[in-house]
Formats: structure tokens, sequence, C-alpha cells
């Protein structure tokens, strides 16, 4: 398996929700898997801040990118 590289994932990251899971990202994603959600890096920034990481919020804004 290979080793997940922290810090290059964590300059990569546009989370600003401060948790002990930045930079795992394979923990981040079975994290908000478990709670039906998205991880902040499926969000444009702005969209992202506002914490709704709902899969449902993801679909209404890449439908209304059209």
């Amino acid at each position: 398996m290979t080793e997940c590289n922290i810090m290059t994932n964590q300059t990569k990251c546009n989370c600003s929700y401060p948790c002990g899971r930045k930079g795992m990202c394979c923990e981040c994603l079975h994290y908000h898997k478990g709670r039906g959600e998205l991880p902040a890096c499926f969000f444009p920034d702005e969209v992202e801040r506002t914490y709704d990481r709902t899969i449902e919020n993801f679909i209404e804004i890449h439908q209304n990118k059209k």
C-alpha cells in the first residue's frame, strides 16, 4: 500500500474546518461518506465555507453550471 503524503495533500486541501483529518484524504473520505456527505475538495471555496457538504448541494451546484 502506498503511504499517504500528508504534506502534499495539505497544500491542495481547501477545507476550512479545523479537524485532525486535514491532509489524510482516505480518512476524510471515509468520514464524510459515513455522514452522507462529500469532502471539501469537491466544492468551490465559496461553497466549502458554508459547510454544506451534502450530496444534494453538490448536485445542485453542478447542475447550475450548465
